[in-house]
């Protein structure tokens, strides 16, 4: 169905009950299922969040200053980039990091071409430190690599089943969506992505699937074609 993909993991993803930092059981439950989808013959790109380290605006970044501490949340991606790198290579998937900072030491520098190259080369390119730049959400990167690789859609994985009107875990009677335009998002305020994120993927006809990345197997049920979580679109 999708020859070429963006998956956007959150931090909080690779911590599970944990909350914080790295749950080994939950970073190699997640490689399993996308060494599983690449063995489909599937280009995957990855964007992942820093939420499980440091998140700019968060309570304990109060205080500090929102360059400092979105640097901070930037440096949080890296490391989850790294053990995803490490878990999916000890699974014998050829896979790159790529920094949108340069710490050329750990990571390769992001290069649109270099990445495209290893993408068509067999290999998981991993986009960390978002897009480098303060005050921008790891969604908006996710949203901006999808779009400079020409990704065939962006794949994000949520701890609930797609897009809701309300927050489902408050809202007991909040109604599903399985289709609906980043339009009807922007004018419910609903609170799928970063408005910058939504935008950009409504001014390039970017089509999105948020999915319950808890369900085993989902990965690559939406990658199949499958109906799973909630497709968006502009």
């Amino acid at each position: 169905m999708y020859k070429r993909i963006i998956l956007k993991l959150s931090g909080e993803a690779l911590a599970g009950a944990n909350r914080f930092g790295l749950d080994a059981v939950k970073v190699s439950d997640i490689t399993d299922e996308i060494a599983d989808v690449h063995k489909l013959g599937v280009e995957i790109g990855i964007v992942v969040g820093g939420g499980n380290f440091f998140r700019g605006v968060a309570q304990q970044a109060k205080e500090m200053d929102r360059v400092a501490a979105d640097n901070m949340g930037m440096l949080s991606t890296v490391m989850n980039a790294i053990a995803l790198q490490d878990s999916l290579e000890q699974r014998g998937v050829q896979c790159r990091v790529m920094t949108a900072v340069f710490m050329n030491q750990i990571a390769e520098p992001y290069i649109r071409r270099r990445a495209v190259r290893h993408l068509e080369k067999g290999r998981v390119v991993i986009f960390a430190a978002g897009i480098g730049n303060p005050f921008f959400s790891t969604d908006t990167a996710a949203s901006l690599r999808a779009m400079e690789i020409k990704a065939d859609v962006l794949l994000k994985g949520t701890k609930v089943e797609g897009v809701y009107s309300a927050d489902p875990v408050l809202v007991k009677d909040a109604v599903k969506y399985d289709e609906i335009t980043y339009m009807e998002i922007l004018q419910q305020g609903l609170k799928v992505m970063d408005l910058t994120a939504v935008s950009l993927c409504k001014d390039n006809n970017l089509p999105m699937i948020i999915f319950n990345m808890n369900q085993p197997g989902n990965i690559r049920r939406v990658v199949l074609g499958e109906k799973v979580g909630s497709l968006v679109t502009a």
